[in-house]
């Protein structure tokens, strides 16, 4: 492990100040930056501590939620007007990592986290994420877990968390500080497809701070589910995984869906096109079974991950199922309805 400053950052403006210096991080939670730092994958110059900035409540903001960024992910999921107004939210958080870890880990972090990809975490392979130029060791290497869509012939890495493919659903909007000021970035446009830069995961630019994600005034509570397959019931990051919410007219009629995708991209996966394919239609294997075909299409496995595409489709159609019946996927019986 490389030697650090360290700062104690006393308000926003400080730690966005601090944040402009070349190869500095801000530390909330800790919970994959102390990792990163471990493996040598990031060596930074200093750390800027931001646990002390008064950004951790839950608060109504344009009639829907305002959620701190330093906000704990347990803090969040259980969080009542979350577990009322925005159950998919709290489904999809208590379905990643360890109660442990979620004890730790903020919101802001959690957008954060970088890639689990075997060969980004060892700094003896080639991997442009981590160092650019250097090449793609998963490609034709062990690539079981890695993505079917958005990738490049640089970087084949997924996103590995799960709470942003809920924001993802809900069309969450994360608000940011810099040295231009503060603004606003839909949670589509926050993270980056790897292209010809995988070294940038997404689009803050030096010096940004996230403050706080923020929740639309919507109603998704009564037709939603976040359905993960994963290789074991415990702690384990997604093959696959989909947020699903509908909303239904009193005839039953599909009114509106949106459907996003983990484990299978460089970032949560929605593709409005086939979304509107269920608009105006019945809940039906039919209908589920258009949406998800289009959703995937253009997926591309690597030889070991070629199986995530039927099993992809196969989520898909079961999420919607289970969304359009109201029996949200438990995420404590691990049993899939």
């Amino acid at each position: 492990m490389n030697n650090f400053g360290y700062l104690r950052a006393g308000d926003v403006a400080e730690a966005v100040r601090a944040g402009q210096a070349p190869a500095v991080r801000f530390l909330a939670g800790g919970t994959n930056l102390l990792d990163l730092i471990k493996y040598e994958v990031e060596q930074p110059a200093a750390l800027i501590d931001i646990n002390r900035l008064p950004l951790r409540t839950i608060e109504a903001h344009e009639g829907g939620l305002r959620l701190g960024a330093l906000a704990t992910n347990a803090e969040t999921a259980y969080h009542p007007e979350i577990a009322q107004r925005y159950p998919l939210l709290s489904s999809t958080i208590l379905a990643g990592a360890s109660a442990q870890l979620r004890n730790a880990a903020t919101n802001g972090g959690n957008l954060l986290q970088r890639t689990r990809c075997l060969y980004f975490y060892d700094p003896a392979s080639p991997c442009n994420k981590r160092a650019p130029g250097s090449g793609c060791g998963a490609l034709g290497g062990v690539n079981r877990g890695l993505a079917i869509l958005g990738a490049s012939s640089q970087c084949i890495a997924t996103y590995p968390g799960d709470m942003a493919v809920a924001l993802a659903a809900l069309e969450a909007r994360v608000q940011v500080s810099g040295p231009a000021g503060a603004r606003t970035i839909a949670l589509a446009d926050f993270h980056r497809l790897p292209g010809d830069e995988p070294s940038r995961d997404n689009t803050l630019t030096p010096g940004e701070l996230i403050t706080a994600i923020n929740l639309p005034d919507e109603d998704f509570s009564q037709h939603y589910t976040y359905l993960k397959i994963r290789d074991r019931l415990s702690y384990a990051f997604a093959l696959v995984s989909v947020a699903v919410v509908l909303r239904l007219a009193a005839d039953g009629i599909i009114a509106e869906a949106r459907i996003a995708l983990g484990g299978v991209a460089p970032k949560p996966w929605r593709v409005p096109a086939a979304e509107a394919l269920l608009v105006g239609q019945r809940p039906s294997a039919e209908a589920f079974g258009a949406a998800a075909s289009r959703l995937l299409a253009g997926a591309v496995g690597q030889g070991e991950n070629d199986f995530k595409i039927e099993l992809a489709h196969r989520a898909i159609v079961r999420a919607c199922w289970q969304a359009a019946a109201g029996t949200p996927q438990s995420q404590t019986d691990k049993h899939i309805r």
